[in-house]
């Protein structure tokens, strides 16, 4: 906490407060966006504003250009205003004077410090805060190299602050040393004042004029001038290793030119021509380049491949499934494939069923993606060492990309390996989604969605370095029959496709997602079951004691939608091992239901044993299915030894696996996996065959009381188990055959 940010809150709600249209901030000393909007609005309203915002846009500043075009020691400006000038300092890390309202010594050093930082201490000498300053002042950025920052990349925003601040469309950009979204807005920008746009033209688009204008201005070794400034700047910020700033286009940043044509696969020609400024500016590079690979929602007849091979297409991204509930038919058809390989066209594979918010990322839907995936790419016959590209299909925000998009790929990674080695991942996206998920080792290979220009997750980010397909445009190829609207890739050589494929598999009989309007006459079954057995609605902790354990905490219909919130994760599951999803449902809801005190003190226990407690109880049933982690290490150990799954054998009685098991089957995802293996191990352990499609009633039950143990309390386990695994099964079987 900083004492001074802590009393410019005080400031803020002191006198503030009670302005329409200003909230309160919370007084916690630290400096944030809510702390610096809640100052714009504060401004706004010191200029006669009514309509506050958030954003200090034309009106703030051309209210304060013509009111406050310059606030200084003597300038005379009200005391509040001043105090808005201090805290904004306070909040930047700069000595404010106090907040007093007095533009004294301190303050006008601070300010002059911040132009200095900024780079535009020559632009805007002295003390006084001009308005494009006061804007600078009222946000987040930073103008001194903050961690991981590059000093190379501050010098150039340096420069471009201190060249173009006074362009009436460019605002002082940060001098953090980090190339972001504003910065390439700022390049881009400063290109086009170089062309001799006037302010009303120069808008930050990449259109013809800029396009015009960068074709008759290509750069050679002799080159000078800022024109070579701002290409070296440009090849500064996408990364190139061994450039620096400079005003002279010499041999060394020619060899680096040609290095970066190579890897963004351009001609060769160590110059700064037009293809190389436009994939430095914009993701898309020259949109009119001819790529060598596609995909598309289309169909490829034989009369369209014909035409996409006369184009120069020798590589096609096709998807391996459709959107449920939509009717766009997308995927793969039927003898698709075979014309393709027939026609000399290469396949690679595209999953996505959604994909296109941050709500539909997380590390269970990756799990069920994979499982999707998997059986799809198999039903199509596509072969190991296939690369499945996985979509992130929206302008995914770098928090978003950690909290949600990382532990979906990390999902679709663990799956991939457990049920599927021989498949490899790869990502569609943005570039910082691609290159993020990439870094921490989930993907093997990048389809850049870089048509997506505007995408704040291109815009300021580098090519990934491990594209394959780079997405820049949606064209039209052929004609009559053999007409078909692709999307144009530029293709690196990383991924080359598949050309073979086998024939298709698709099991018959296999369990189907619930339809969940159906889900109350279900919820009735069960709970109409449970009852007859002498589980009611409700029994909570206060019924609870050592004779009726099965009276636990959590309702039926608790318990209920916890199993159906995981329906499609136990589909794909089933789905994928070929069994029924019925004998995975039954024990994952009997146990929430009957989940009790004693089973959190066990828990409890347990991590005492492993966190510097008492020492004593290293195991216990635990998660949402009540599974110890010695059974699921034997379980999954039985799996991997059979080929069922892919790991690493483990040993039950090593307290290191035990350990690292038992935190595992906290998440429902394994745990879940875990019954099915519990299943087919529990079943080998009983000598009954491996539960399957058709297990018939008594090895269900036999298996069911196995996964409780091997005493009489199973056996009883194993009877009301199969009950209720009947009720499941009468409202899964004729999903399944409708």
């Amino acid at each position: 906490m900083d004492e001074m940010v802590l009393r410019a809150q005080r400031f803020i709600n002191s006198i503030y407060g009670n302005v329409p249209g200003i909230t309160k901030v919370a007084e916690d000393g630290i400096t944030g966006w809510s702390t610096m909007r809640a100052l714009t609005r504060c401004l706004q309203h010191e200029l006669g504003g009514t309509a506050l915002s958030d954003n200090f846009g034309p009106t703030t500043m051309s209210t304060l250009q013509s009111t406050w075009p310059s606030v200084g020691p003597g300038t005379g400006a009200p005391a509040n205003l001043v105090r808005i000038i201090q805290s904004g300092l306070y909040c930047k890390g700069y000595d404010g004077g106090g907040i007093d309202g007095i533009f004294n010594d301190h303050v006008a050093a601070a300010v002059q410090k911040l132009k200095s930082d900024a780079g535009v201490s020559g632009v805007y000498p002295g003390a006084d805060v001009v308005p494009k300053v006061f804007k600078a002042l009222l946000n987040m950025d930073a103008y001194v190299v903050v961690s991981g920052g590059n000093p190379v990349v501050r010098s150039i925003q340096q420069w471009m602050n201190a060249r173009y601040v006074n362009r009436t469309g460019f605002f002082i950009v940060p001098c953090d040393g980090y190339f972001s979204r504003d910065v390439q807005k700022a390049l881009m920008l400063a290109v086009q004042f170089e062309l001799g746009m006037s302010d009303s033209e120069a808008t930050g688009v990449f259109g013809p004029a800029t396009q015009a204008g960068l074709k008759a201005n290509t750069l050679s070794v002799g080159s000078s001038g800022p024109w070579v400034r701002l290409f070296s700047a440009a090849m500064v910020f996408n990364r190139r290793d061994g450039v620096t700033f400079t005003g002279t286009f010499d041999s060394q940043l020619s060899t680096q030119v040609r290095r970066f044509q190579t890897f963004v696969k351009l001609p060769v020609t160590g110059k700064g021509d037009f293809q190389t400024w436009a994939s430095l500016l914009v993701s898309t590079g020259d949109a009119t380049r001819k790529g060598s690979a596609f995909d598309c929602v289309t169909e490829i007849t034989p009369a369209r491949a014909d035409a996409l091979k006369a184009a120069g297409y020798r590589i096609a991204g096709r998807y391996l499934c459709n959107v449920p509930d939509t009717t766009l038919n997308k995927m793969i058809q039927p003898g698709e494939l075979a014309v393709l390989a027939e026609k000399g066209l290469r396949v690679f594979p595209i999953y996505q069923t959604s994909g296109r918010s941050v709500d539909y990322f997380g590390y269970a839907q990756g799990v069920i993606d994979a499982l999707a995936a998997i059986e799809w790419a198999r039903r199509h016959g596509f072969r190991s060492g296939t690369r499945i590209y996985f979509a992130v299909d929206f302008d995914a925000l770098d928090h978003q990309v950690t909290s949600n998009v990382i532990p979906h790929f990390r999902g679709i990674a663990n799956t991939m390996n457990e049920h599927a080695r021989g498949y490899k991942v790869g990502i569609y996206g943005p570039r910082n989604v691609c290159s993020r998920v990439s870094a921490m080792g989930l993907t093997s290979a990048s389809f850049v969605s870089d048509m997506s220009s505007g995408y704040s997750g291109n815009l300021g980010y580098p090519m990934p370095a491990d594209w394959a397909f780079d997405q820049i445009a949606t064209i039209t190829v052929g004609s009559g029959a053999g007409k078909i609207e692709i999307d144009n890739n530029i293709a690196s050589g990383l991924d080359e496709g598949q050309s073979r494929f086998d024939p298709g598999t698709v099991a018959a009989g296999l369990d189907v997602d619930f339809d969940m309007s159906k889900k109350g006459a279900l919820l009735q079954d069960v709970r109409n079951y449970l009852t007859s057995i002498g589980v009611p609605e409700a029994g909570g902790s206060d019924l609870f004691d050592k004779d009726n354990a099965t009276l636990g905490c959590n309702t039926t219909t608790k318990a209920f939608d916890i199993t159906l919130t995981h329906d499609k994760l136990i589909s794909g599951l089933a789905r994928r091992l070929k069994m029924r999803k019925a004998l995975i449902q039954a024990p994952i809801l009997w146990e929430i239901r009957k989940w009790n005190p004693a089973d959190l003190a066990a828990d409890k226990l347990v991590r005492s044993h492993y966190t510097g407690g008492p020492i004593g109880t290293n195991d216990c049933s635990t998660g949402l299915a009540q599974i110890f982690a010695a059974t699921a290490i034997k379980a999954r150990n039985h799996a991997i030894q059979k080929g069922i799954i892919s790991g690493a054998i483990l040993d039950p009685a090593d307290e290191t696996d035990l350990w690292a098991v038992w935190q595992k089957l906290q998440d429902p995802s394994y745990n879940i996996t875990t019954v099915a293996y519990v299943h087919i191990w529990g079943a080998a352990e009983i000598g009954v065959a491996r539960p399957g499609l058709a297990t018939g009633d008594d090895n269900t039950r036999r298996i069911l009381a196995r996964y409780n143990g091997v005493n009489a309390a199973a056996e009883k386990y194993g009877h009301e188990l199969l009950g209720l695994y009947k009720v499941f099964e009468k409202h899964n079987a004729p999903l399944r055959t409708s």
